[in-house]
């Protein structure tokens, strides 16, 4: 508070409203697209000159975005459920145990991070199809394991951080057997980690669409790809509507996943204390 109040008068102003501008920017077009949703014309337009609701009842009859969704969850039930446990190995390996490699290894499992989604799923591609493997929900899950394992490795990691020990010496020197010390101990107590690892590769699969453009199919094809294939045919305010629907879910997770685990802390992103 000293420091601040000994600030000059225009940065004390400067810094909240820089702050105002920034999430103005970053929120504007969410506001847009949810209120062009309710345009009652079949257009795009903002501000609407009248208002209905039925682009979002289009949203849940609508057949292809009934299949897309029935694909992402698919999708993505398999593939957070698979980068959980893969995710989970690999952290506790990695923090536990030392071995040649290991840094490349890491460089390696977080390279989704930096490397272009379209890449990894024009590759992707190009294996399928030389080596004549069908298209299916396989490959996509692949391919999305490979893009969220980072989110898992990075939350896990940060809860095997915070993981005391002792609490497993003393599991172990009483008796219990590595696999109940795991299940009994470890466990419970990364379950924070856990959630939140799953939380975000659960989202990010159900959100892909640059990878999943490459690999899916008529039969495979997730919501996200659904939803491209409508707007090229169609420029009604259907797929704002999907947007607003969207935005809506994925908040109230965030904000349900904050309220009861502080996604902060388990992202080391604040101070556990």
């Amino acid at each position: 508070m000293k420091i601040r109040s000994s600030m000059p008068l225009a940065l004390r102003v400067a810094g909240p409203l820089l702050i105002a501008i920034l999430l103005a920017f970053v929120l504007l077009p969410v506001v847009v697209v949810t209120i062009a949703a309710f345009n009652e014309k079949a257009i795009l337009a903002f501000p609407p000159e009248s208002y209905s609701l039925k682009w979002f009842a289009r949203v849940f009859s609508y057949p292809d975005f009934q299949e897309g969704f029935r694909s992402s969850m698919i999708v993505t039930g398999w593939s957070s459920f698979l980068a959980l446990v893969i995710g989970t190995c690999l952290s506790i390996a990695v923090k536990r145990l030392e071995f040649k490699g290991k840094q490349l290894l890491l460089a390696i499992l977080h390279s989704p991070l930096v490397v272009p989604h379209f890449t990894l799923g024009l590759g992707l591609l190009i294996l399928v199809s030389q080596t004549s493997v069908q298209r299916g929900f396989g490959i996509v899950i692949l391919c999305h394991v490979m893009l969220v394992l980072p989110f898992v490795l990075r939350s896990v990691y940060v809860s095997m951080e915070n993981l005391d020990q002792r609490l497993e010496q003393a599991a172990a020197s009483l008796g219990a057997s590595p696999v109940k010390v795991l299940f009994t101990i470890t466990v419970p107590l990364l379950a924070p980690g856990l959630f939140g690892g799953w939380l975000f590769a659960a989202i990010m699969s159900f959100s892909e669409f640059t990878a999943s453009l490459f690999v899916t199919t008529q039969d495979t094809q997730t919501l996200p790809v659904a939803m491209y294939n409508y707007v090229r045919e169609f420029a009604d305010p259907t797929l704002a509507a999907l947007s607003a629907v969207y935005i809506a879910v994925t908040a109230a997770l965030l904000a349900f996943a904050n309220y009861f685990l502080g996604l902060g802390k388990v992202l080391n992103i604040e101070d556990g204390h």
